[in-house]
């Protein structure tokens, strides 16, 4: 696909590939910076609330500037394609969640599909599925939000922002962890992974 916006590229490089994942992901933060009339966040001026570790993640990082090191992206897996975008400037938040549906594959291109997935695929099958791919991407774009995402203003209690703890050395692994997930195991410093779960099945 030609012409691609310089944004959208971004989240392309930045991703590796182009797929409709990271499209809806990029459609999701344009909608949200458009909802906010903002920009993209230099510091922790937007948190992102995402439901899934899909592709469309990256682009949210990309177009937003949220990300886990700057602790304004927070991940919880509920297998949604559902984006919760809050700004700390204004106190506003939004809810965007994928409604539309994708257009399915024919059987001849599930067939494809399952070929490049599993490594087995033709450059003939390769080059189809790219262009697939394409035209799913180059609709997408080409479709008015309200038509992929149902958008509401929600009422957000944001996080406090990210934190730098002191480190202090596992007594068990002698590796530095943060202060804050540090444990105590038998009177001594542990790290979680050195800590055994203790738990009665609930």
């Amino acid at each position: 696909m030609n012409n691609r916006p310089a944004d959208y590229q971004k989240a392309i490089d930045f991703h590796g590939h182009c797929c409709p994942g990271l499209t809806i992901g990029y459609l999701a933060a344009k909608a949200a910076l458009a909802h906010f009339t903002a920009e993209r966040a230099a510091d922790e001026e937007l948190v992102a609330i995402v439901e899934s570790d899909g592709c469309g993640i990256d682009a949210i990082q990309v177009l937003l500037g949220c990300t886990i090191g700057k602790g304004n992206l927070i991940y919880k897996d509920h297998g949604k394609q559902a984006y919760t975008i809050g700004n700390r400037t204004t106190g506003q938040a939004v809810r965007i969640v994928m409604t539309g549906e994708m257009v399915p594959l024919a059987p001849e291109q599930e067939a494809i599909k399952a070929a490049v997935f599993s490594g087995e695929a033709t450059p003939e099958q390769e080059a189809a599925w790219q262009q697939l791919q394409s035209e799913r991407t180059s609709r997408l774009l080409n479709t008015p939000f309200e038509e992929i995402f149902r958008i509401q203003e929600v009422e957000l209690k944001l996080p406090s922002e990210a934190q730098i703890f002191n480190s202090v050395n596992c007594e068990y692994c002698g590796e530095k962890v943060m202060e804050a997930r540090a444990r105590l195991k038998n009177g001594k410093i542990a790290c979680l992974a050195c800590t055994e779960e203790y738990n009665r099945g609930w």
